[in-house]
């Protein structure tokens, strides 16, 4: 099978605007987020999909391929799926452009997921919740998935519900996941996906792979323990900076 890599790369962000292209380690943020999906042993292509234009610039000059999308695309999903049309392939994978430090044996799980279990059209992963802390956060999507690892739910909300008692955290690492952002699809359900309406339990969670199983189609859950550090904030940036240099010094 022919895999591929998507980094579905925008400049807009509200909580970090041009986050692609902050360079404070001496590389760009997309760059990093390049180089860890090239580790990638199951991926055939890598490829940024952007609507920008210093993006697409700042990717030229690291020598990634850049595939220009529609500006007017809702999701990233939206954006793989134009990458998808024009490129031939059998499962895309839908890499954020703020994951930098992404475990490229993640990336592989996926795949393999997909590979192995033919009659699924999409997967992603979650990994165990830390704390109670992280159960409780909103900002924390749970999911919670059957015994053939299948999603039956995704939500905000502290998920599986403890009705008597406080939930085991630690105890029980395969009750409790949190999602990690990371999807993989066969790409004629990728294609059919972008044009599928948004569900009603999407709307409300405002959760996109929502819109997969409220429409009846399974979806993979992969268990990793590799919980992945994305950078959503000012904050986020400046402790990957010196995660970084704290790497480079020793």
């Amino acid at each position: 099978m022919r895999c591929i890599i998507v980094i579905p790369s925008r400049f807009a962000s509200t909580r970090l605007p041009g986050k692609p292209l902050l360079k404070e380690t001496g590389k760009y943020l997309v760059q990093h987020v390049y180089e860890q999906a090239l580790l990638s042993k199951r991926a055939n292509h890598v490829v940024v999909a952007t609507d920008d234009d210093r993006i697409e610039a700042a990717c030229i000059s690291f020598g990634a391929p850049v595939e220009r999308t529609d500006i007017g695309h809702p999701s990233g999903t939206d954006r793989v799926a134009e990458v998808a049309q024009r490129t031939p392939g059998d499962l895309f994978l839908n890499l954020q452009g703020d994951e930098p430090l992404i475990n490229p044996d993640s990336l592989d799980m996926l795949f393999d997921l997909l590979i192995e279990h033919p009659d699924a059209p999409m997967a992603t992963l979650a990994t165990p919740l830390a704390s109670l802390e992280e159960y409780y956060n909103p900002a924390v999507v749970k999911v919670v998935r059957d015994q053939n690892q299948r999603a039956l739910y995704f939500s905000r909300s502290p998920s599986p519900h403890v009705r008597d008692g406080s939930p085991d955290i630690i105890g029980d690492k395969s009750l409790f996941l949190r999602h990690l952002g990371l999807y993989c699809y066969r790409k004629d359900f990728l294609l059919g996906l972008a044009k599928l309406p948004v569900h009603p339990l999407e709307r409300v969670e405002k959760l996109e792979q929502l819109r997969v199983i409220g429409m009846g189609y399974p979806l993979l859950v992969g268990l990793t323990n590799e919980p992945g550090v994305g950078v959503d904030t000012p904050a986020d940036y400046e402790a990957f900076v010196a995660r970084m240099a704290l790497k480079k010094n020793s």
